[in-house]
């Protein structure tokens, strides 16, 4: 669908729900809190509604925000399939698609947070992993120094200083 059709097609869109709910055009426009006319041209294709009269037009009709949304073209296409096909059901009552609409969007939401939260932790522990690996250097020498009898050369000086020290004390002492 081009997008110079989109204002074409959420107008034939909120009629079709508006005949599908059996209610008048006045009935709608007052229900949504806009005028007759103006839900007459958008009806028709003659004017494009902004996010906040669809919200309006579809709490009125009692469709999903999201469907009407997407339905503008205010939304992306994904999950697009799944939306028209539950607000193009016609075994679907009103308060059904609506339901159907809303349990959707809200896996959705869930399934993007569970996703936001694992490449979280991935990047933490990339973090930790890349900061394990910059100093390993300086654990393989203190390990080393620390369980190698040949290490005591090595060793820093304080030490060697007091292994001499409580050698010779050692042998004062005898």
């Amino acid at each position: 669908m081009a997008p110079a059709d989109l204002p074409r097609d959420i107008g034939g869109f909120i009629r079709d729900m508006r005949h599908n709910a059996k209610i008048s055009l006045r009935q709608l426009a007052e229900q949504a809190g806009v005028s007759n006319p103006y839900l007459s041209q958008i009806e028709r294709g003659l004017r494009k509604p902004s996010a906040e009269v669809l919200q309006q037009l579809a709490s009125a009709l009692r469709v999903s925000t999201p469907a009407m949304y997407l339905k503008a073209g205010l939304l992306d296409g994904e999950g697009a399939g799944v939306l028209e096909a539950i607000a193009g059901d016609p075994d679907l009552s009103i308060a059904q698609k609506q339901s159907l609409s809303q349990i959707y969007d809200t896996f959705r939401r869930e399934n993007a947070r569970e996703a936001a939260e694992a490449a979280a932790a991935e990047a933490a522990a990339a973090a930790s992993e890349a900061a394990e690996a910059a100093s390993p250097a300086e654990t393989d020498k203190t390990d080393t120094a620390a369980t190698d009898g040949d290490a005591a050369e090595t060793a820093p000086p304080v030490k060697t200083a007091r292994t001499t020290t409580t050698t010779t004390t050692a042998e004062e002492t005898s």
